[in-house]
Protein backbone atom coordinates (compact mmCIF):
# COMPACT_ATOMS: atom_id res chain seq x y z
CA UNK A 1 0.00 0.00 0.00
CA UNK A 2 1.46 3.57 -0.69
CA UNK A 3 0.63 6.22 1.74
CA UNK A 4 0.39 10.20 0.81
CA UNK A 5 2.88 12.19 2.82
CA UNK A 6 3.83 15.74 3.47
CA UNK A 7 6.55 17.01 5.34
CA UNK A 8 7.00 19.85 7.33
CA UNK A 9 9.37 22.06 9.35
CA UNK A 10 8.59 24.39 12.27
CA UNK A 11 12.49 26.12 12.93
CA UNK A 12 14.22 22.87 12.33
CA UNK A 13 11.60 20.52 14.53
CA UNK A 14 10.43 18.58 11.90
CA UNK A 15 7.39 15.99 11.09
CA UNK A 16 5.68 13.34 8.34
CA UNK A 17 2.09 15.28 8.16
CA UNK A 18 -0.83 12.32 6.89
CA UNK A 19 -4.29 13.10 6.37
CA UNK A 20 -5.88 10.34 8.14
CA UNK A 21 -9.50 12.00 7.94
CA UNK A 22 -10.94 9.76 5.34
CA UNK A 23 -9.41 5.90 6.15
CA UNK A 24 -7.46 5.07 8.29
CA UNK A 25 -4.31 4.90 6.65
CA UNK A 26 -2.24 4.78 10.34
CA UNK A 27 -3.64 3.52 13.71
CA UNK A 28 -2.28 4.06 17.45
CA UNK A 29 -0.99 0.78 17.53
CA UNK A 30 1.60 0.57 14.98
CA UNK A 31 4.19 1.81 16.70
CA UNK A 32 7.30 -0.10 14.12
CA UNK A 33 5.49 1.60 11.17
CA UNK A 34 6.13 5.01 12.68
CA UNK A 35 9.19 4.26 13.97
CA UNK A 36 10.02 3.49 10.19
CA UNK A 37 8.80 6.20 9.05
CA UNK A 38 10.34 8.81 11.15
CA UNK A 39 13.77 7.00 10.55
CA UNK A 40 16.37 9.06 9.05
CA UNK A 41 18.92 6.45 6.97
CA UNK A 42 15.61 3.91 6.03
CA UNK A 43 12.25 6.13 6.63
CA UNK A 44 11.49 9.79 5.64
CA UNK A 45 12.94 10.93 8.16
CA UNK A 46 11.40 13.11 11.07
CA UNK A 47 11.68 13.88 14.94
CA UNK A 48 7.74 12.88 14.87
CA UNK A 49 4.67 11.87 13.00
CA UNK A 50 1.00 13.83 13.22
CA UNK A 51 -2.01 12.39 12.16
CA UNK A 52 -4.82 14.61 11.13
CA UNK A 53 -8.37 13.25 11.63
CA UNK A 54 -11.70 13.84 11.94
CA UNK A 55 -13.15 14.81 15.42
CA UNK A 56 -16.94 16.19 16.07
CA UNK A 57 -17.35 19.48 17.48
CA UNK A 58 -13.31 20.84 16.01
CA UNK A 59 -11.56 21.41 12.97
CA UNK A 60 -9.45 18.30 13.15
CA UNK A 61 -8.08 16.25 15.75
CA UNK A 62 -3.84 15.80 15.97
CA UNK A 63 -2.46 12.77 16.65
CA UNK A 64 0.96 13.31 17.49
CA UNK A 65 3.97 10.26 17.50
CA UNK A 66 7.54 11.26 19.15
CA UNK A 67 10.26 9.01 16.77
CA UNK A 68 10.23 5.85 18.59
CA UNK A 69 6.83 5.55 16.86
CA UNK A 70 5.09 6.14 20.63
CA UNK A 71 2.35 8.39 21.06
CA UNK A 72 3.47 11.43 23.00
CA UNK A 73 2.37 14.11 24.85
CA UNK A 74 1.82 17.57 23.00
CA UNK A 75 4.10 18.82 20.71
CA UNK A 76 4.17 22.71 19.82
CA UNK A 77 6.06 22.98 17.14
CA UNK A 78 4.04 19.85 15.92
CA UNK A 79 0.86 21.99 16.84
CA UNK A 80 1.59 24.24 14.49
CA UNK A 81 2.82 22.71 11.71
CA UNK A 82 -0.32 21.09 11.74
CA UNK A 83 -2.31 23.79 11.32
CA UNK A 84 -0.43 25.14 8.35
CA UNK A 85 -1.23 21.47 6.74
CA UNK A 86 -4.94 21.89 7.57
CA UNK A 87 -4.99 25.55 5.69
CA UNK A 88 -2.89 24.41 2.96
CA UNK A 89 -5.50 21.23 2.58
CA UNK A 90 -8.26 23.94 2.53
CA UNK A 91 -9.57 22.55 6.14
CA UNK A 92 -9.63 25.55 7.68
CA UNK A 93 -8.93 29.01 6.95
CA UNK A 94 -7.03 31.90 9.07
CA UNK A 95 -8.41 30.63 12.29
CA UNK A 96 -8.43 26.95 13.54
CA UNK A 97 -9.87 25.27 16.28
CA UNK A 98 -8.18 21.71 17.03
CA UNK A 99 -8.06 19.24 19.17
CA UNK A 100 -4.51 17.83 21.16
CA UNK A 101 -4.05 14.68 23.29
CA UNK A 102 -3.81 17.98 25.97
CA UNK A 103 -7.16 19.61 25.33
CA UNK A 104 -8.27 22.14 22.62
CA UNK A 105 -5.94 24.70 21.17
CA UNK A 106 -6.62 27.34 19.10
CA UNK A 107 -4.12 29.12 16.38
CA UNK A 108 -4.08 31.72 13.54
CA UNK A 109 -2.38 31.17 10.36
CA UNK A 110 -1.00 34.25 8.58
CA UNK A 111 1.56 35.67 6.03
CA UNK A 112 4.56 33.74 4.87
CA UNK A 113 3.77 30.72 6.95
CA UNK A 114 3.64 32.31 10.13
CA UNK A 115 1.50 29.80 12.80
CA UNK A 116 0.91 31.42 16.43
CA UNK A 117 -0.43 28.60 18.64
CA UNK A 118 -2.35 28.83 21.93
CA UNK A 119 -0.70 26.81 24.34
CA UNK A 120 -2.61 25.12 27.53
CA UNK A 121 -2.44 27.37 30.87
CA UNK A 122 0.42 26.50 32.80
CA UNK A 123 0.03 26.17 36.60
CA UNK A 124 1.87 23.70 39.01
CA UNK A 125 5.50 25.50 38.37
CA UNK A 126 8.15 23.81 40.63
CA UNK A 127 10.95 26.26 41.19
CA UNK A 128 14.40 24.89 42.63
CA UNK A 129 17.57 26.12 43.90
CA UNK A 130 18.83 25.80 39.94
CA UNK A 131 15.67 24.84 37.94
CA UNK A 132 12.20 25.30 36.88
CA UNK A 133 10.09 22.54 36.58
CA UNK A 134 6.48 22.68 34.53
CA UNK A 135 4.20 21.27 32.16
CA UNK A 136 3.30 22.99 29.02
CA UNK A 137 1.89 20.53 27.08
CA UNK A 138 4.85 17.64 27.72
CA UNK A 139 6.77 18.04 30.89
CA UNK A 140 10.00 20.13 30.91
CA UNK A 141 12.93 20.80 33.25
CA UNK A 142 14.54 24.55 32.81
CA UNK A 143 18.30 25.13 33.33
CA UNK A 144 20.52 28.50 32.90
CA UNK A 145 23.33 28.44 31.88
CA UNK A 146 25.70 31.06 30.83
CA UNK A 147 26.60 29.87 27.57
CA UNK A 148 24.71 27.13 25.43
CA UNK A 149 27.40 26.17 23.09
CA UNK A 150 29.95 25.48 26.19
CA UNK A 151 26.93 22.55 27.21
CA UNK A 152 27.03 19.47 26.27
CA UNK A 153 23.24 19.31 25.60
CA UNK A 154 23.05 15.14 25.01
CA UNK A 155 25.22 14.08 27.67
CA UNK A 156 23.38 16.44 30.64
CA UNK A 157 20.04 16.12 28.52
CA UNK A 158 20.34 12.40 29.38
CA UNK A 159 21.61 12.57 32.94
CA UNK A 160 18.57 14.40 33.82
CA UNK A 161 15.95 12.79 31.71
CA UNK A 162 17.30 9.02 33.28
CA UNK A 163 17.62 9.99 36.97
CA UNK A 164 15.91 8.18 39.74
CA UNK A 165 12.94 11.30 39.85
CA UNK A 166 12.43 11.03 36.09
CA UNK A 167 13.73 7.80 34.79
CA UNK A 168 9.90 5.84 34.32
CA UNK A 169 8.24 8.54 32.58
CA UNK A 170 10.84 10.87 31.48
CA UNK A 171 11.16 14.89 31.34
CA UNK A 172 12.48 17.25 28.09
CA UNK A 173 15.81 19.36 29.61
CA UNK A 174 16.10 23.00 28.51
CA UNK A 175 19.36 24.93 28.42
CA UNK A 176 18.72 28.55 28.41
CA UNK A 177 21.48 30.70 27.89
CA UNK A 178 19.97 35.12 28.78
CA UNK A 179 20.87 37.21 26.08
CA UNK A 180 20.21 41.18 24.93
CA UNK A 181 15.92 41.26 24.47
CA UNK A 182 15.69 37.50 24.25
CA UNK A 183 17.02 33.81 25.52
CA UNK A 184 18.31 31.22 23.96
CA UNK A 185 17.31 27.88 24.04
CA UNK A 186 18.72 23.73 23.16
CA UNK A 187 16.10 21.28 24.23
CA UNK A 188 17.16 17.53 24.74
CA UNK A 189 13.69 15.62 24.08
CA UNK A 190 12.45 12.73 25.50
CA UNK A 191 11.41 10.25 22.59
CA UNK A 192 13.28 11.24 20.38
CA UNK A 193 16.58 10.79 23.03
CA UNK A 194 18.43 13.66 21.52
CA UNK A 195 18.82 17.26 20.92
CA UNK A 196 16.28 18.73 18.75
CA UNK A 197 17.13 21.94 16.51
CA UNK A 198 13.83 23.40 18.53
CA UNK A 199 10.78 22.49 20.80
CA UNK A 200 8.45 24.30 20.46
CA UNK A 201 6.25 22.93 24.66
CA UNK A 202 10.11 23.24 25.09
CA UNK A 203 10.77 27.30 24.07
CA UNK A 204 7.59 27.80 25.92
CA UNK A 205 8.83 26.67 29.39
CA UNK A 206 11.97 28.59 28.67
CA UNK A 207 10.25 31.96 28.07
CA UNK A 208 8.06 31.30 31.67
CA UNK A 209 11.06 30.40 33.38
CA UNK A 210 12.81 33.53 31.81
CA UNK A 211 9.89 35.87 33.01
CA UNK A 212 9.98 34.23 36.61
CA UNK A 213 13.52 35.51 36.94
CA UNK A 214 12.22 38.79 35.14
CA UNK A 215 8.39 39.41 36.34
CA UNK A 216 6.68 42.36 34.54
CA UNK A 217 3.08 43.41 35.11
CA UNK A 218 2.19 43.88 31.68
CA UNK A 219 1.79 41.24 28.72
CA UNK A 220 4.55 40.34 27.66
CA UNK A 221 6.40 39.20 24.56
CA UNK A 222 9.72 36.65 25.12
CA UNK A 223 12.67 36.47 21.78
CA UNK A 224 13.84 33.43 21.40
CA UNK A 225 16.67 31.70 19.43
CA UNK A 226 16.77 27.86 18.99
CA UNK A 227 19.51 26.51 16.71
CA UNK A 228 16.49 25.65 13.75
CA UNK A 229 15.38 29.78 13.70
CA UNK A 230 13.45 32.42 15.65
CA UNK A 231 10.30 31.86 17.85
CA UNK A 232 8.51 34.10 20.01
CA UNK A 233 6.17 33.69 22.93
CA UNK A 234 3.48 35.55 24.25
CA UNK A 235 2.49 35.08 27.76
CA UNK A 236 0.40 36.43 30.57
CA UNK A 237 0.60 35.87 34.74
CA UNK A 238 -2.86 34.60 36.13
CA UNK A 239 -3.64 34.86 39.52
CA UNK A 240 -2.84 31.51 40.42
CA UNK A 241 1.01 31.80 40.33
CA UNK A 242 0.64 30.36 36.85
CA UNK A 243 0.04 31.49 33.27
CA UNK A 244 -2.82 32.12 30.66
CA UNK A 245 -2.83 33.44 26.71
CA UNK A 246 0.36 31.91 26.17
CA UNK A 247 1.46 32.00 22.13
CA UNK A 248 3.58 30.14 20.83
CA UNK A 249 4.71 31.67 17.14
CA UNK A 250 6.72 31.36 14.72
CA UNK A 251 6.83 30.03 10.55
CA UNK A 252 5.69 26.55 9.84
CA UNK A 253 6.59 25.76 6.16
CA UNK A 254 5.67 22.39 3.94
CA UNK A 255 9.26 20.89 2.97
CA UNK A 256 8.26 19.16 0.70
CA UNK A 257 5.52 16.04 0.21
CA UNK A 258 5.55 12.22 -1.88
CA UNK A 259 3.96 8.76 -1.27
CA UNK A 260 6.16 5.49 0.56
CA UNK A 261 5.23 2.13 0.04
CA UNK A 262 4.87 0.45 3.44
Amino acid sequence: MKIPFYKYQGTGNDFVLIDNRDQNLISKDQIELVKQLCDRRFGIGADGLILLENHEGYDFEMVYFNSDGRESSMCGNGGRCVSAFAYHLGIVSENCRFLAIDGEHESLIKDNDWVELKMMDVKNIEVGEDYFLMDTGSPHYVIFVEDVDDINIVENGQAIRYSQRFKEKGVNVNFVEPAKDKIIVATYERGVEDETLSCGTGVTASAIAHYLQNPSKERTEIAIDSKGGKLLVRLEPSENGGFKNVWLCGKAEQVFKGEIEI
